[in-house]
């Protein structure tokens, strides 16, 4: 019987404020010890440069680097990478995360839920549509930090006659403070509840350009809101994890719970 599991790999890391390159360089090193058996690489959120709301500090066109050495890389390794840069577009920017396939195509997501509390609705664009990209006949819906406060940006969606589901999978990349950490601990494992879904959450370590610390906490919470895998908290690691598409199934068929699942339009 084939094993149909994906295999991840979580990087928990410190990021360097505002400088691009020397954050590039810096991942560099990480992916030189990837497991080869990794399917896909997820990055903390604005993995290049930090939560840095000064467009004007940073290299021109903003975020072109970061999307070109995500694409070399992808290719050179042969994975998928998935990261969110601070990203220039028709003189607009965006909280972009990138889902970079090993043949050098993508599909993006922009994030939703801008901080406002922190002024990123000030100078970044928000998306307006979800993304939902497949992989090895399993299914992952994008998100960014701030979005996973949103439960019905999250809401999946059950069709009885296809027996099919909108997703599998929830990633959330994120630089989310350790002050509010109880928040999205107990979101992670909601989410994943609710939705029948597992939930990958990557969080940077380190303290910010804005003195704000974080304490990471990444995982792997299961669909029955159980985490199955957790960094420790403070620490630069990788975390090695595993979805097994077979045992969704299961749960799905044991506990049809998507059969009562309210419908409705988000708009």
């Amino acid at each position: 019987m084939a094993n149909n599991n994906i295999k991840l790999a979580l990087i928990q890391t410190d990021l360097i404020w505002e400088n691009t390159q020397v954050n590039l360089d810096k991942f560099d090193i990480l992916l030189q010890d990837i497991a080869p058996d990794i399917d896909i690489i997820i990055f903390p959120e604005v993995f290049s440069t930090g939560f840095a709301l000064e467009p004007s500090n940073f290299e021109k066109p903003v975020g072109k680097k970061a999307f070109s050495w995500l694409k070399t890389k992808a290719i050179s390794l042969n994975k998928v990478l998935v990261a969110s840069v601070i990203f220039e577009e028709n003189k607009k920017y965006f909280n972009r995360m990138f889902w970079m396939r090993p043949d050098g195509s993508f599909e993006f997501y922009d994030k939703r839920h801008l901080f406002q509390m922190g002024d990123e609705h000030k100078v970044m664009t928000a998306g307006d549509k979800p993304t939902i990209v497949a992989y090895k006949n399993t299914k992952f819906n994008l998100q960014v930090c701030y979005d996973l406060r949103f439960p019905v940006w999250a809401k999946n969606n059950y069709n009885k006659q296809t027996n099919t589901h909108d997703y599998d999978v929830l990633i959330n990349i994120a630089n989310w403070p350790n002050v509010r950490k109880e928040t999205y601990m107990t979101l992670l494992k909601a989410r994943a509840i609710e939705n029948q879904a597992f939930v990958v959450w990557v969080n940077r370590v380190g303290v910010d350009g804005h003195k704000v610390s974080f304490s990471g906490d990444s995982l792997l919470v299961n669909p029955l809101g159980v985490i199955q895998a957790q960094l420790p908290e403070n620490q630069e690691e990788i975390l090695y994890v595993e979805i097994n598409p077979d045992e969704l199934a299961t749960l799905r068929k044991e506990y049809q719970v998507g059969l009562d699942w309210d419908t409705f339009k988000i708009s």
